[in-house]
């Protein structure tokens, strides 16, 4: 079914590669037309020419509030208005280890991507979606948002974080009719696995109830449907997309 987007205007953020990519690829074939964000210029100016028309990149970090609102103010002005914001950007470092040898930056630089960004993006995406008449947010979480786990306490504690401020959310702006929703990936066959290596990579696989973790398609469709009037009665809920991870 195509066109489950048509008229609607969506900034997505982290689109210059993998799941980012996959969504704003996705969201043009529907008939959106798409904000790309990213720091990585390149790649983004080359994955937005590759779509089209409909779609716009602008270099963009995520912790910075003034990029936010050049972003918001840039997408209004450019398609006329903002009515789907994705907030997927997100990062996951080395340093972050463990309680006691992750260092306070390597805290506070995924932290601040990857929940404050999310803040950000809704605090200056609202007011364009209010105009509209109507919105949906859907934030980038993961399994690691909903359980724990032996290391990594920045980036749990980051995706945690986004889980709550999307319930925060969905409920403050429910009588609005902006939706605001959560998804939570398990393993995704993208660059963000890149730094922890191959033998990490075959930890996550195993790990898995399916015995392999996602595509970035796989996920997308699931950022689809929330996105589109499909999901008009979904707000603040949480959708799992892991392969049977958390089910054990």
């Amino acid at each position: 079914m195509a066109g489950r987007l048509e008229g609607e205007v969506a900034i997505i953020t982290g689109a210059a590669r993998g799941q980012g990519e996959a969504e704003a690829r996705l969201f043009a074939q529907e008939g959106a037309k798409v904000v790309l964000t990213d720091i990585l210029d390149e790649l983004g100016q080359q994955v937005a020419g590759e779509i089209g028309p409909a779609a716009l990149f602008l270099k963009h970090d995520v912790s910075q509030e003034d990029e936010w609102k050049r972003v918001v103010e840039t997408g209004v002005n450019t398609f006329g208005r903002v009515t789907i914001l994705v907030n997927n950007a997100g990062i996951g470092l080395r340093e972050d280890r463990g309680i006691e040898q992750t260092p306070l930056d390597a805290w506070h630089r995924t932290l601040a991507v990857n929940l404050t960004g999310v803040f950000l993006g809704m605090k200056y995406v609202v007011p364009a979606m209010r105009t509209a008449g109507h919105g949906s947010i859907i934030n980038i979480s993961s399994i690691a948002g909903m359980v724990g786990g032996g290391g990594l306490p920045a980036y749990h504690a980051s995706k945690g974080g986004v889980r709550l401020l999307t319930k925060t959310a969905a409920v403050q702006y429910a009588e609005e009719n902006i939706r605001v929703n959560s998804v939570h990936p398990g393993g995704v066959d993208t660059e963000i696995l890149n730094p922890f290596g191959e033998k990490w990579k075959q930890r996550a696989v195993d790990a898995h109830p399916m015995k392999r973790i996602a595509e970035a398609d796989e996920i997308a469709y699931g950022v689809l449907y929330l996105a589109s009037p499909e999901a008009s009665f979904v707000t603040g809920t949480e959708l799992v997309i892991d392969g049977g991870f958390i089910a054990r």
